[in-house]
């Protein structure tokens, strides 16, 4: 009877050492928050903001590693190819998770969308198409007449190929039927004093970058990408409420993702965390001085955001030839 009881204890013996040994997560071990940028951009900004304060409600340490190179693809592949246990994220922007695979297939031998699990939306951030001072056109409605009589005369700038200020335009083009030659910066801290300096008629920037040169008068501002007017410039319509342009919205965003098998509860805990630092008031205060708005939701959200944005994104790509 004694052997009976001792064989039927072992069982439950064994499974309680092994719980008892795995770590519950977080363990005291660092989790690492991949930047597929250098250090000192927005993205990493916003990286550092968010780790700082998901470290403090985990309490454990989340450190943040910058990997640049390919437009960000080597710091996502780096993600991709890590172990799923909850200690590697990666923040993934725009460019990088529902851009970059169909501007530049060489560089990207992963599908992000598939390859990564999402977490949560980190901030959104709508764009501003600015003219130089002296540009012979007060508002969006006399450009496209000046555009449409002039097809090739006028440029406009943006941070690079295939970047989403790129499609944000090429879409603008696609609706109202102009030709402006885009000019392509690698990156853009020298784009706004070009665009000041009338060395480019136009640029699609950022509204954290457009709103100090448009509130100055140093630049002219013709419209905002997202859906509604930004706080921070009142007077600037958004595209969407223009005549011929009803249902144009479209932003730069940037999530948080983990390689595709990490844990669901690991997954539901990160985003539960995330969106509680979101709500934060310094945290949000912050995302508003750079232009942006906290994310918030949940992975699913994100997950379905991402897909629908690439299925866009295709589109336009397809349609404007875009190709880095």
């Amino acid at each position: 009877m004694f052997l009976q009881r001792l064989l039927l204890a072992v069982p439950l013996l064994v499974v309680g050492v092994a719980q008892a040994q795995a770590p519950a997560w977080p363990a005291a071990r660092p989790i690492t928050l991949i930047v597929p940028y250098s250090a000192g951009g927005s993205v990493d900004f916003v990286a550092r903001l968010v780790a700082t304060k998901l470290g403090e409600r985990l309490k454990q340490s989340v450190v943040i590693e910058n990997v640049s190179g390919a437009g960000g693809a080597i710091g996502v592949a780096k993600a991709v190819n890590a172990a799923p246990d909850g200690y590697t994220l990666v923040v993934g922007p725009d460019s990088v998770m529902a851009i970059g695979k169909l501007v530049n297939p060489a560089a990207f031998k992963f599908d992000p969308l598939k390859d990564l699990a999402p977490v949560g939306m980190l901030n959104t951030a709508p764009m501003v198409l600015v003219a130089r001072p002296g540009f012979p056109a007060k508002d969006f409605g006399e450009f496209v007449k000046l555009a449409k009589a002039n097809p090739g005369k006028y440029s406009y700038a943006t941070s690079g190929v295939g970047t989403v200020l790129q499609l944000a335009m090429e879409l603008l083009k696609e609706r109202t039927g102009i030709f402006v030659t885009h000019i392509p910066y690698r990156g853009g801290a020298q784009i706004a004093n070009d665009v000041i300096g009338n060395q480019v008629d136009l640029a699609m920037l950022v509204s954290a970058s457009a709103t100090p040169h448009i509130n100055s008068k140093s630049l002219k501002a013709f419209g905002v990408t997202g859906s509604k007017r930004l706080e921070s410039l009142p007077d600037v319509p958004a595209f969407g409420e223009m005549p011929g342009l009803k249902g144009y919205a479209m932003l730069t965003w940037t999530g948080i993702f983990a390689p595709v098998q990490t844990p669901a509860a690991v997954v539901s805990r990160l985003n539960q965390e995330l969106n509680a630092v979101l709500q934060e008031a310094d945290v949000r205060n912050k995302l508003r001085e750079q232009g942006a708005l906290p994310g918030s939701g949940t992975a699913e959200e994100l997950g379905r955001f991402a897909q629908e944005e690439f299925a866009r994104n295709q589109k336009i790509v397809k349609a404007a030839n875009i190709k880095d």
